[in-house]
């Protein structure tokens, strides 16, 4: 017994030295253990992913900054021997407001157009038995095959009729109609993950089609409605036929033909028109900030299932 107790008190002291130092015992390798070794496969793929990704965002923000006779002079790829804000300035001066603020205007109307439209039919494809539904959502998925330069005459000849020709609906009629067929798939996709008996529950409980629409459709879509919003921004941002088919006139010009004004019959003003780019990217990175984490999840939705 005092073998043992001695044993013990003997071995306290260096497991307390042992804690109160931060050591902790190396643990032994097993058989067959093997060591991990680093990806270098994976290392050079995402070292030139980075280069592919890096050079255009330095030709974009350091010709930006640098003057037409640097750019001229040093070329392209040249680090700037000075940089100036002139570009910026001169940007503004083409009317680069105006036109910003008509491609939010034609954004924001496309995406509440598509919402309000692509929401409550994808709610009545997911929860409706009828037949003539599905039909429907087949007739809708048929206009995932119609590029929009093939009816881009047709488009053209409505808008005249309806007198519209030469304004901002002009532009954000056709850019939601185009989006409606992507946008009810995906939320259709995303519908269908929400649990059948959380529909029977709020059925129990006596709830209305419209109270299940307003309090259980549409904070259980969220990702998917994020994800349609970018997607549909994205499309009315980037837009160029519509705007140069259906406008004509200085005050109804949108970014993409706005950015022909540093394009004349002599040349092409280069860092001025990057700097109009770099503008015109901001408001779409921070739409993509702000809908990151929902993103993923509403292009994953349905997959599961």
């Amino acid at each position: 017994m005092m073998t043992v107790e001695s044993t013990a008190r003997t071995t306290e002291p260096a497991v307390g030295q042992g804690r109160v130092s931060g050591t902790e015992p190396r643990k032994p390798r097993r058989r067959g253990q093997r060591r991990e070794r680093p990806n270098i496969g994976a290392g050079i793929g995402a070292g030139l992913w980075f280069v592919i990704v890096a050079v255009p965002v330095y030709f974009l923000l350091a010709t930006s900054l640098r003057g037409q006779g640097d750019y001229l002079g040093e070329g392209p790829l040249s680090l700037p021997t000075g940089l100036t804000l002139d570009n910026y300035v001169r940007v503004f001066e083409v009317g680069f407001a105006n036109f910003l603020l008509n491609s939010l205007i034609v954004a924001t109307g496309a995406i509440c157009l598509v919402l309000a439209v692509a929401l409550p039919a994808a709610f009545a494809i997911v929860r409706s038995q009828n037949r003539f539904v599905r039909a429907t959502f087949s007739l809708f998925l048929l206009g995932l095959a119609v590029p929009a330069q093939a009816v881009i005459i047709p488009i053209y000849l409505i808008i005249t009729r309806l007198n519209l020709y030469d304004s901002l609906t002009a532009i954000i009629l056709p850019t939601a109609a185009f989006a409606l067929p992507i946008s009810i798939l995906v939320l259709t996709s995303s519908l269908r993950d929400v649990p059948r008996e959380l529909y029977e529950a709020m059925a129990i409980d006596g709830a209305k089609v419209s109270q299940t629409f307003l309090q259980l459709v549409l904070p259980l879509s969220r990702s998917g409605i994020v994800t349609v919003a970018i997607f549909v921004g994205l499309q009315a941002w980037n837009n160029f036929i519509f705007p140069l088919v259906l406008t004509q006139s200085q005050e109804t010009r949108v970014l993409p033909l706005g950015l022909w004004e540093f394009q004349t019959q002599y040349g092409t003003d280069v860092p001025g028109l990057m700097a109009a780019v770099v503008l015109s990217a901001l408001p779409i990175f921070a739409l993509y900030l702000f809908g990151r984490r929902h993103l993923l999840g509403g292009l994953a939705a349905g997959f599961g299932k």
